[in-house]
């Protein structure tokens, strides 16, 4: 080694090297989705969190904590990356990552659009949810009203029923003094 220069490669010129990120970029499948960044600013996370960890558990099965909140963690940073996500979530779900993140991303790229934070599949969902209950209440309210008309029915026919065999009682109770 004269002059102080190295032989070999440097860094950049190995390929054991390489920029696997680059590589898997190129390599994968993506859903169109993805193309778009997200505002993580403008989404509710509190309302996305229930969501991400119910999904994850259907898809693998079973309730994974450590893989739900590595997923928080990746949706922290102020614009998230889709494509980065997928990535780093393949290990973890393997056939399961490309659904999650198209669903998963359709959800955030409506909650960044809605001036709620919130996406508009779940505000419709809500109120779907709330219809239905105030549908089941009418149904509810129907019922207990006629079931009073009917005993307001019943209890008038107990009166008018009184008031014939009133005299009749009458009649009766008189005649059994009368005998005493």
């Amino acid at each position: 080694m004269s002059g102080g220069f190295f032989r070999g490669t440097s860094a950049d010129q190995d390929t054991r090297f390489s920029n696997k990120h680059a590589k898997l970029l190129k390599t994968q499948k993506f859903a169109s989705e993805l193309d778009h960044q997200v505002d993580m600013s403008k989404v509710k996370m509190d309302v996305m969190k229930p969501w991400i960890a119910t999904r994850v558990t259907e898809l693998l099965g079973f309730e994974d904590e450590v893989l739900i909140n590595f997923i928080y963690g990746l949706l922290d940073a102020k614009e998230v990356d889709g494509k980065y996500i997928q990535i780093q979530l393949t290990g973890f779900m393997e056939k399961n990552t490309i659904k999650f993140m198209r669903e998963l991303w359709s959800l955030l790229l409506s909650a960044q659009q809605n001036a709620s934070g919130v996406p508009q599949q779940f505000l419709d969902a809500k109120e779907a949810e709330i219809q239905q209950r105030k549908a089941e209440e009418a149904r509810i309210a129907q019922e207990i009203q006629k079931k009073r008309e009917k005993d307001g029915r019943d209890t008038e026919l107990d009166k008018r029923k009184m008031m014939i065999a009133s005299p009749i009682i009458s009649v009766h109770i008189i005649l059994y003094l009368q005998l005493l």
